[in-house]
């Protein structure tokens, strides 16, 4: 069953850091079955507080997912990413 790993980037608080992140990011895909759906595009919010921007990939599986959140690849540019913006987080397996 697919998952999707959503990221909302609530406020920046490095642009150097994060733009290291991004530098970093693509190269962390490789190997990995990820589809990205959304990647800061416009959107509306509908509740709650407005975020600066969202992400979701697709996974194969929930497992899959996790693999690579969890690569060595993948948390070397995340450090970036925890130094850059405060973000939420999650994987969410589909229906």
């Amino acid at each position: 069953m697919a998952a999707y790993i959503v990221f909302i980037r609530e406020s920046t608080q490095d642009r150097a850091e994060l733009e290291e992140y991004w530098a970093k990011m693509r190269a962390t895909m490789k190997g990995h079955a990820i589809k990205v759906l959304a990647a800061y595009g416009r959107h509306d919010v509908l509740e709650g507080a407005a975020p600066e921007g969202v992400v979701i990939a697709e996974f194969p599986t929930m497992e899959e997912a996790k693999a690579w959140y969890e690569s060595p690849a993948y948390q070397d540019a995340a450090r970036h990413r925890f130094n850059g913006a405060i973000y939420r987080g999650l994987i969410v397996e589909g229906v």
